[in-house]
């Protein structure tokens, strides 16, 4: 019978072995992804046909976001947090960073859960329940990292991102098969410079580095 039925978690084998975690931050993964486990009874918090594979397509696919930043990237915000992927997981792997992690969620009940799961083991996350649209002018040029996973088509998610962004700052879009094509027409409304990598989460996925987004003149 599938985890999602059981109610069980199952076994984090060896996802987390390429990111030299320290044994209290593994500890405080187990914890949020056992507390997950306990709303998603009641929530739909995450897909429930990925539940199986919560180690490796949500908590392992976060965590690679962690290497792709500098050291002195401290201030980071995530759009459309949701379950928690990627922004919770960075918080928890990024406290000896120093990392401070904005989530934003504008469901209610998702960001109920992440309040929660912040108390437990990540007391550096702050959660925003309101629309990313909505966000108060005081966080314009905050950030040194806004990160997003399956948020919005590129062109959108730039809109969103861009005044966000610190000088120097860095988007990272975690997209599917089509992010060529989203790069493809949102090259026509922005320029930017950007590094691409293949996700380690497999599936042909892609994380899009973007920094210097700006919008074209008419």
């Amino acid at each position: 019978m599938p985890p999602e039925l059981l109610g069980e978690v199952p076994a984090k084998g060896t996802a987390l072995a390429p990111f030299d975690l320290s044994r209290d931050v593994e500890s405080d993964l187990e914890r949020f992804v056992a507390l997950l486990f306990e709303w998603q009874a009641t929530h739909n918090l995450v897909a429930p046909k990925t539940l199986a594979e919560i180690w490796t397509r949500h908590v392992a696919d976060s965590l690679q976001l962690l290497p792709l930043t500098s050291e002195s990237a401290r201030r980071w915000i995530d759009l459309g947090s949701g379950g928690g992927f990627p922004g919770l997981v960075v918080a928890i792997a990024g406290k000896a960073r120093g990392i401070e992690v904005t989530l934003v969620e504008a469901n209610h009940k998702k960001a109920a859960f992440l309040r929660q799961a912040a108390r437990v083991c990540a007391p550096n996350a702050t959660v925003v329940s309101e629309r990313i649209e909505a966000l108060s002018d005081g966080r314009a040029g905050r950030f040194d990292v806004v990160s997003a996973r399956a948020l919005a088509p590129l062109d959108t998610l730039l809109a969103l991102a861009a005044p966000l962004l610190a000088s120097g700052g860095v988007l990272l879009a975690m997209k599917g098969k089509e992010y060529v094509h989203e790069e493809a027409s949102a090259a026509h409304i922005w320029s930017f410079d950007r590094i691409l990598f293949e996700s380690a989460a497999g599936g042909g996925g892609t994380i899009a580095a973007i920094s210097n987004p700006k919008l074209r003149k008419a």
